[in-house]
């Protein structure tokens, strides 16, 4: 059984095109070791979205999809709460 992960998350300010803007911190994320090993367990890509995040007048960017239920252990125990469990 899959379950559902937020790998990553991160904020940008108000920017015109959100998405393109959040192309580059997602590359860079997906450098780094967190990164290559979600991409290489999760069950299917990892999609994101961006949401407005009023809070700093700006947009969340949250990182998700799924893992098996051995990989997701692994990954609370290596990263543990990275996310900050946000849920979309």
């Amino acid at each position: 059984m899959a379950i559902d992960v937020v790998f990553h998350t991160f904020r940008m300010g108000d920017v015109e095109d959100p998405y393109l803007y959040a192309a580059h911190p997602i590359y860079e994320w997906q450098q780094t070791e967190h990164g290559q090993w979600v991409m290489e367990h999760a069950v299917s890509e990892p999609t994101f979205w961006c949401n407005p995040d009023p809070a700093s007048f700006g947009y969340r960017v949250a990182i998700q999809g799924k893992l098996e239920e051995k990989d997701y252990t692994f990954f609370k125990l290596k990263w543990g709460n990275c996310a900050e469990n946000y849920r979309k």
